[in-house]
């Protein structure tokens, strides 16, 4: 069997998870590419206060590396990290990566079938294979607010934490109440003089059923394993039943609802805050929240939570619509991401030169989240419509890294060919998860999941186990395999001299 070359862009859960199949089944000729400076992704970069996974630890963890020695349940952001660097490090994959490295192009040649790669230090690399690993939640999002740049203090994004500001007796505004805020507002607040939180739309939040592993748990998870598989096994069971929820019977996202209300009341007794802190949209249209410390957070004396909108910033602060100027030292924006943006600022040119943007002009799309007719070879860890609303992302990552290995596996006994989805499957599967969209929780309100007009194009419609079946294997019917022009199409070629990876 022929060594195609391979290239994955990214060194996060998803560019391990790939290189890990890829070794499993036998594929030794992988390049990584990475920005930063080490491992981790997302956990690499983002070092807020409090940062932390909201998916209990054993099931946010890759299958074939289970770790006995989690120092909690929702693990924090350096213990993830180093989970990371110690997966890549124990199966030495640190030396197929290749750090401080932005991809800028790549594009497909349809006269070789193999992809050129180009970076910001103008180095071009070919490979038979291109895997994209960038995830959904990489690249943050500033809000469009007049007078962002007239602000005269410190400001940042929580995703680029800046350390070096001391928030110490500091007025700071936080602008934004989504899954960062929360784990970081009340992290800051006891140090902040006054802190001040501007809310767009209040999130549901449900209490974090949060524990310290101890050293009696980790001499259990390592001398009986089953333990440690026997509470991935539970979580994956509880997130499986609430993707149900979010997706096909609303009336169990209903009572989600009804316990995130609970745990409002019991934490809040003010009834103005309390009303304040009500969200006006249906649970689980919106990503829900765990957390025990920001309710408590905002019932502090140095704590104000601002529900009217920001007209502008201003050199000495935030001003909003009812005219009240909101005096700040520190801005902190906790805005999220440009999640729908998917492969961006990369500029991805397939057969013909066609640009992926414009073959996503209506939304990004592709077969099993993975793969867009007109761009052979090309494989997206984390595409578009796999996201989550309930569960690990892990289990979907480690789904699309077997089946992207089987299409590698076709390609290596045949050399040269490519491979790519039929345009007719794709667009079947697509209408298909869209129609069981418009009818899921995630199409009641504005949300990140959805691009400017509207369409979801970030969540999965249905169960991990769902998805895991149906990506089990390729299936030979669902994809178009081309020789090269000089040899006949979908014909097994015989083996021939591996062309490795080139860099000039």
């Amino acid at each position: 069997m022929r060594q195609p070359s391979i290239t994955i862009i990214g060194a996060g859960f998803g560019g391990i998870t790939m290189a890990l199949e890829l070794r499993r089944a036998g594929f030794t000729d992988i390049t990584i590419l990475e920005q930063g400076d080490d491992v981790g992704g997302v956990w690499r970069d983002n070092t807020y206060p409090g940062a932390a996974c909201d998916v209990p630890s054993p099931l946010y963890s890759i299958s074939t590396n289970p770790n006995p020695d989690w120092s909690r349940r929702f693990s924090e952001q350096p213990d993830i990290l180093a989970y990371l660097r110690d997966v890549a490090g124990r199966h030495d994959l640190l030396r197929l990566v290749r750090f401080g490295v932005t991809v800028t192009t790549a594009e497909f040649d349809e006269r070789t079938n193999r992809w050129t790669v180009r970076t910001a230090h103008d180095e071009v690399i070919e490979s038979d294979v291109l895997v994209t690993a960038v995830g959904q939640l990489s690249r943050p999002s500033l809000p469009s607010i007049p007078g962002r740049e007239t602000f005269a203090g410190s400001a940042f994004h929580s995703a680029e934490w800046n350390h070096d500001v001391d928030l110490s007796g500091e007025r700071v505004a936080v602008i934004g109440t989504g899954a960062s805020a929360i784990q970081f507002v009340p992290e800051i607040a006891p140090e902040a003089g006054r802190l001040t939180l501007f809310q767009r739309s209040a999130p549901w939040i449900l209490p974090k059923p949060d524990r310290v592993y101890s050293d009696w748990h980790h001499r259990v998870f390592r001398s009986v394993p089953a333990t440690l598989r026997g509470e991935r096994f539970l979580v994956w069971a509880i997130f499986e039943i609430l993707t149900v929820a979010l997706v096909d019977t609303r009336w169990r996202g209903a009572l989600a609802g009804v316990l995130a209300r609970k745990h409002l009341e019991r934490q809040v007794s003010d009834p103005t805050l309390r009303a304040a802190l009500t969200p006006d949209y249906e649970p689980g249209c919106k990503r829900m929240l765990l957390s025990d410390e920001y309710y408590p957070t905002l019932t502090r004396s140095n704590v104000d939570l601002v529900i009217d909108s920001i007209e502008r910033i201003e050199s000495d602060g935030v001003r909003t619509v009812d005219g009240t100027l909101h005096p700040a030292d520190v801005i902190i924006y906790g805005t999220g991401f440009a999640a729908t943006d998917f492969l961006a600022p990369m500029t991805v040119r397939g057969r013909g030169g066609t640009r992926l943007d414009d073959a996503w002009s209506d939304g990004a799309h592709a077969y099993l989240g993975i793969t867009t007719a007109g761009f052979p070879n090309l494989f997206m860890l984390y595409g578009p419509n796999t996201n989550l609303g309930s569960g690990s992302i892990i289990h979907v990552l480690e789904s699309q890294a077997r089946h992207i290995a089987g299409l590698v596996r076709w390609l290596a006994e045949r050399p040269g060919c490519a491979i790519e989805v039929d345009a007719d499957i794709e667009q079947r599967f697509n209408d298909r998860i869209q129609r069981k969209l418009a009818n899921s929780v995630w199409s009641l309100c504005g949300n990140w999941y959805r691009n400017a007009s509207g369409k979801i194009t970030n969540n999965w419609p249905g169960t991990v186990t769902a998805y895991r079946r149906r990506t089990r294997r390729p299936r030979r019917r669902d994809y178009r395999i081309t020789a090269r022009p000089t040899g006949p199409a979908d014909t097994p070629l015989a083996p021939g001299a591996a062309d490795s990876h080139r860099s000039r």
